[in-house]
């Protein structure tokens, strides 16, 4: 079997449709769109067009929709652009303990500058409470930046309460979706979220590219100084075969939406189902139902995770511990950790997040191969040889 690719939440392969659309940018239609004549006009057309296919999937304008070099980027900009803009104000900004390293480690930097930061816990399902969000409040609060969905464990946040929230209270809500885009509905004026972050190579675009959707009237500066490019807040030349690549990207992602998120949810559904059933002593990391389509992050007893992802591998099986930004780590998650799960269990968990190409037969390959490595594992642990003695002698 060929290799079976479970890592769509690290990133994705880039479409043939999208690398089509690209392709005429990097060649014949190369023109810098800052220029005033015809094969640079072009340029500036197809940017502009893209923006406009962008903002109408998020419920959108097209003046609100500015493009960026990744996701982290997008943090970066939201959270240390509103904290400087909205200094007089205040300086408490108000996150989660599950967050992306893009946004923790952001809000650690402003935390050396002065600001306050509150990171909210979550519950055993990585879910916060609307009613902690409201808790935390104070009156020197400037954001809120929670994610719309964890990376890790799939689990969505209630995005529209605690929009609703923040409006309210007259805060502004950044979410990172990076991972949530192209796997949910987002309206980003029904759920009044004033800053979004997504990415391109979530969604079956190009890496490098990626958007900081910004509610007109939101004050914050420019976050890269020098041409007027992105209405004079994010200057350099435009990165156009990768902001085309993205616009038909989000187009082809939320084409027939329904059907193929329908189609990858029974596929994790299952997925979950044969894990727990045919793997004892292993358990469903996140929510169960308020998750992301395609996440299935499992916590397997008696067995280290980077030992488990190197015997897949062998196995022609790509997956993942969790974030790809941190995978070179020898720390256990800290969302695995903010759970509740004990360091043993946190490191031996597993992620794997589905694409709509993935089918039932590789599903059922990677059903019948995980139970034999994990076994293999355990043979090989002293710990689960113990655990079992013991198990035996409190059965008599």
């Amino acid at each position: 079997m060929n290799k079976i690719y479970l890592d769509h939440a690290a990133t994705t392969p880039v479409k043939k449709e999208v690398l089509d659309a690209m392709l005429p940018y990097f060649t014949e239609s190369f023109g810098n769109p800052s220029s005033v004549y015809q094969l640079a006009q072009v340029n500036k057309k197809a940017i502009d067009e893209a923006r406009e296919t962008i903002a109408n999937h998020l419920g959108a304008s097209a003046n609100e929709i500015f493009f960026t070099g990744s996701g982290t980027e997008a943090d970066n900009w939201a959270i240390k652009g509103i904290a400087e803009a909205y200094k007089s104000k205040g300086n408490h900004i108000i996150t989660s303990k599950i967050e992306h390293h893009a946004v923790l480690h952001t809000c650690e930097y402003l935390e050396k500058q002065g600001y306050e930061i509150t990171y909210l816990d979550v519950d055993s399902a990585g879910n916060i409470r609307p009613e902690d969000v409201k808790k935390a409040i104070k009156d020197t609060t400037i954001l809120i930046t929670l994610m719309y969905a964890n990376n890790e464990i799939g689990t969505i946040f209630p995005i529209s309460e605690i929009g609703k929230i923040a409006k309210e209270h007259q805060i502004i809500f950044h979410t990172d979706a990076v991972q949530a885009v192209g796997q949910v509905k987002i309206d980003v004026k029904e759920q009044n979220i004033d800053l979004l972050s997504l990415s391109g190579h979530k969604i079956c675009g190009p890496k490098g590219i990626a958007v900081l959707y910004i509610k007109r009237g939101v004050k914050i500066g420019a976050f890269i100084h020098g041409g007027a490019q992105e209405r004079g807040r994010r200057a350099g030349t435009e990165n156009v075969p990768g902001i085309v690549g993205l616009g038909k990207a989000i187009e082809l992602a939320y084409n027939d939406f329904d059907h193929k998120i329908a189609r990858v949810t029974a596929l994790r559904d299952e997925f979950i189902k044969g894990l727990l059933t045919n793997i004892p002593y292993c358990k469903l990391n996140g929510h169960p139902h308020k998750r992301l389509p395609n996440n299935i992050n499992i916590a397997v007893e008696f067995v280290e995770g980077e030992s488990l992802l190197l015997l897949l591998d062998m196995n022609g099986i790509a997956a993942s511990s969790g974030s790809a930004c941190t995978s070179g780590s020898l720390d256990p998650s800290h969302v695995l950790l903010a759970l509740g799960i004990p360091h043993e269990k946190a490191h031996g968990s597993v992620r794997f997040t589905l694409g709509e190409y993935n089918t039932k037969e590789e599903i059922d390959y990677v059903l019948e191969k995980m139970p034999q490595i994990v076994q293999r594992m355990r043979d090989m642990s002293p710990l689960y040889e113990a655990f079992l003695k013991t198990h035996e002698e409190e059965k008599k």
